[in-house]
């Protein structure tokens, strides 16, 4: 209850917490999957991956439980995907990966046969990297969040997910700097934050700002939050800082809690609007979202910084994978002139 003369009234938040499951009420082959690859924290896309592949499995052997096939049964499914399906060697090894995880850790079972599988041999390919004049005609084809989105993925080398995921504590205008937050591999880094985008990203998180204001209207507002942090500190789901650099347009009940809650914006937006730029600017080749990190690596390396300054830019743990941008550099036979040029 609230005493008379009170001044200020406080707001109580229903929250609807699901039923608990009881002890012993067993989980499916699919719940049991997703259970544990949540207690070793891997992301929602490898839960989402690995839940996937193990469906695509249990229905190309028509419906047989995964504990009654054996490495022949793998080896079909696999091999069906390459000579059937033509998939990537990647997406082939990726296939493997959700049932070694299955075998493994959710029905614990021996592995000696599985182990034996061999991998696909990704082929090496060069990235695609755009030239800046490349850049330059196709960020003038994009405008609104997509454009600003794009330049920070070029200016500070991001990932599309960790681009889309920002929240608004994770730049530092000042320093011009971008914290990326559990980033591949679930590694934090520090970027480079263009220039150039600091104007534009002060007008948008004006915007920003604003539609923040009127979601805290709402009492049962609040964003997601990482893992048990909301849990910890609730009051950090309606604080400026941990909204979304580009909310999404629309908000959700979550079903888990009851609460409203906003996304960030789809990363379909960006990628549709970075294709329809490239397209607009006859770029002549196929552009995504990863070639402005990878022009973002060249570039760097043609102005003469290190290699090792630009791995850590990029997030990557081994500086093999940094290498790849040397051999674009090397275009036209290492480097060298050819002679109907002379």
């Amino acid at each position: 209850m609230i005493a008379r003369g009170s001044a200020r009234r406080r707001t109580l938040r229903f929250v609807h917490i699901p039923p608990a499951r009881p002890d012993d009420t067993p989980l499916t082959l699919i719940g049991e999957l997703r259970k544990r690859v949540r207690l070793r924290h891997y992301s929602r896309r490898t839960e989402t991956a690995y839940v996937m592949w193990t469906r695509r499995f249990v229905r190309f052997h028509h419906k047989r439980h995964p504990r009654t096939l054996g490495s022949d049964d793998v080896r079909a499914f696999l091999s069906d995907l390459a000579i059937r399906l033509h998939v990537s060697a990647s997406t082939q090894n990726q296939a493997l990966a959700g049932l070694l995880f299955l075998y493994r850790h959710v029905l614990d079972a021996p592995l000696p046969w599985l182990e034996g599988i061999e991998r696909a041999r990704s082929p090496a390919r060069l990235p695609v990297v755009l030239t800046r004049s490349e850049v330059a005609k196709v960020l003038d084809e994009m405008t609104a969040a997509p454009k600003l989105m794009a330049t920070l993925m070029y200016g500070g080398g991001l990932r599309l997910m960790e681009a889309v995921t920002l929240r608004v504590k994770d730049l530092n205008l000042t320093d011009r700097s971008i914290t990326i937050r559990s980033g591949k591999g679930r590694k934090d880094r520090n970027t480079v934050l263009p220039e150039r985008s600091i104007a534009s990203l002060r007008e948008h998180l004006a915007e920003s700002e604003r539609l923040w204001r009127a979601d805290l209207r709402d009492a049962a507002f609040g964003v997601e939050l990482p893992g048990a942090f909301g849990r910890k500190v609730p009051s950090a789901a309606r604080a400026w800082e941990w909204y979304w650099v580009f909310p999404a347009s629309r908000t959700y009940i979550d079903r888990a809690t009851g609460e409203h809650r906003r996304h960030h914006l789809h990363e379909t937006v960006v990628q549709k609007a970075v294709v329809a730029a490239a397209h607009a600017a006859r770029i002549g080749r196929r552009v995504t979202c990863h070639s402005l990190r990878h022009s973002f690596a060249t570039h760097l390396l043609e102005s003469g910084y290190d290699i090792r300054t630009i791995q850590e830019l990029l997030g990557h743990s081994d500086v093999s994978t940094t290498m790849i941008y040397t051999h674009v550099l090397n275009r036209g036979g290492r480097g060298v002139r050819s002679p109907a040029d002379g």
